[in-house]
């Protein structure tokens, strides 16, 4: 997974959407890869087509610049990336999300916003690699965009922040 895309670089990491619901938390996620450098991975079924006005309207103008992935089945995924450099976020992680150290390239899943990833994805990984984002006990979840974004940024910090000078985008035409 962690070859080379279509702007010369090898992604900052493979966000893994699994089954997502709603083209509003997807349009956002895919402006936040494009503006750190991720890929990201569709797994079907997609609770919405790629043509959403939603999903556009979030993503804004930056749908065309990331590097969007779309697969039938996790297999895929599975069959990209070895399983001990794909982390799950779930809430009902063992390890805190910024307590491994990251590699480029590494995979990070997440599940539907309504069910969350199915058991059997996250019993296929090391239990070591199962995430959780810390937050208020009696709360049940966040939203799928900020758990992402949190995730993300954490892996980029370790990472050093590199990619941001390296990627040949037009400064003036993608920015916010």
């Amino acid at each position: 997974m962690s070859a080379t895309n279509r702007f010369g670089y090898a992604p900052l990491t493979n966000v893994v959407l699994v089954a997502p619901e709603i083209p509003q938390n997807t349009g956002n996620i895919i402006r936040l890869c494009a503006n750190t450098g991720s890929r990201l991975h569709l797994v079907e079924p997609l609770g919405f087509v790629l043509e959403d006005p939603r999903l556009k309207r979030a993503s804004l103008d930056y749908g065309d610049i990331a590097q969007v992935v779309v697969h039938r089945k996790i297999d895929g995924v599975f069959s990209e990336c070895p399983l001990d450099r794909i982390f799950a976020a779930t809430t009902h992680g063992v390890t805190r999300f910024d307590e491994p150290t990251y590699q480029r390239g590494d995979a990070v899943l997440f599940g539907s916003e309504s069910v969350g990833l199915p058991p059997e994805i996250i019993q296929a990984l090391p239990p070591e690699n199962i995430l959780s984002i810390p937050m208020v006990a009696s709360n049940r979840s966040l939203n799928l965009s900020n758990a992402v974004a949190i995730t993300v940024y954490e892996i980029w910090r370790q990472l050093g922040f590199g990619t941001a000078n390296e990627l040949p985008l037009e400064k003036e035409k993608y920015f916010s």
